[in-house]
C-alpha cells in the first residue's frame, strides 16, 4: 500500500505489531515509544480498567495535542541544553493520557474532578520538599509520593493549586534560589549552578535570561552596587 505522509501525520503502532515501510525520498520521522507499564499506570490513575483498554493501529491521525507533545520533545532534543528530566516525564505522562483518551475499547470516561486542589498541608509538604532538593534531579514519581497522590493526579492538582505546572514551578524556584545566592554570597557561578539544580553554568545563564531577562553577571553587578549603598546609609 502506498500513501503520502504529510507533516503532522501521526501513526499509532501498538507494541507487538509488526510492520515495515520504505521511503520514496529523504524524510525526518520523530518516533516516540512508551513502556506498556507507563500506559497501565496512567490508565489506573485515570480510573480505567486496564484490561478494557485496547490501543489499535491507526495511521495518518491528526491530533493537535499529540503533535504538540511531539514538537516539545523535538525542541528539547535539538536544544543546546536538554531540559530537566522532570519535563520529559511530564511529556511522557501527557502522551500516555492522550493515547488512553483516544483508545478503543468502550471503557467509561473517568470521573471528572473539577477544580480540585491539593490540601494546603500536602501542598506545603511538597513545596518544602522541592525547596530542600533543588540541587537534585527531581522525578515526578517521587514528587507524587511526597504529595500522596498518583502521578497523573499530581499534574492536575498542582496546577489547580499553584496556577503553574510542576516543572515550571521547579524551574522558577531554581532561578530564584540561584539569584539569591548571587546576591548574598561570593560563590562561583559554576557552583551556584550545581547548587540550584542546573546542569551547568551555561544552562543556568540561559534559563535566567529567559525567565528574568537578566544574565548572572548583571544580577551580580546589581547586588554589588546595592551593598555599598546599604553600608553608606547605615
Amino acid at each position: 500500500m502506498r500513501r503520502v505522509q504529510k507533516p503532522g501525520d501521526i501513526d499509532i503502532v501498538p507494541a507487538g505489531i509488526d510492520g515495515s515501510w520504505e521511503d520514496d525520498a529523504d524524510c525526518h520521522i520523530l518516533r516516540l515509544s512508551l513502556h506498556p507499564s507507563l500506559l497501565n499506570q496512567v490508565a489506573e490513575d485515570m480510573g480505567h480498567h486496564v484490561g478494557k483498554i485496547e490501543l489499535l493501529p491507526r495511521f495518518q491521525v491528526r491530533d493537535a495535542r499529540i503533535e504538540g507533545i511531539g514538537q516539545a520533545v523535538k525542541a528539547d532534543l535539538e536544544a543546546d541544553t536538554p531540559s530537566d528530566p522532570l519535563f520529559i516525564e511530564l511529556l511522557a505522562n501527557a502522551l500516555a493520557v492522550r493515547l488512553i483518551e483516544t483508545a478503543s475499547g468502550g471503557f467509561p470516561a473517568p470521573e471528572k474532578h473539577g477544580n480540585t486542589k491539593l490540601p494546603e498541608r500536602k501542598l506545603r509538604i511538597l513545596t518544602e520538599y522541592i525547596e530542600a532538593n533543588l540541587d537534585q534531579k527531581l522525578q515526578l514519581a517521587n514528587l507524587a509520593m511526597v504529595a500522596g497522590v498518583s502521578v497523573t493526579r499530581l499534574k492536575t492538582l498542582f496546577r489547580n493549586s499553584t496556577g503553574t505546572s510542576v516543572h515550571q514551578y521547579v524551574i522558577h524556584r531554581r532561578v530564584e534560589y540561584a539569584r539569591a545566592l548571587m546576591a548574598t554570597t561570593t560563590m562561583p557561578a559554576s557552583e551556584i549552578a550545581l547548587a540550584s539544580g542546573f546542569a551547568h553554568q551555561s544552562h543556568m545563564a540561559s534559563t535566567m535570561r529567559r525567565i528574568l531577562g537578566q544574565t548572572p553577571g548583571e544580577i551580580v553587578r546589581q547586588a554589588s552596587e546595592f551593598r555599598p549603598n546599604l553600608q553608606r546609609s547605615a
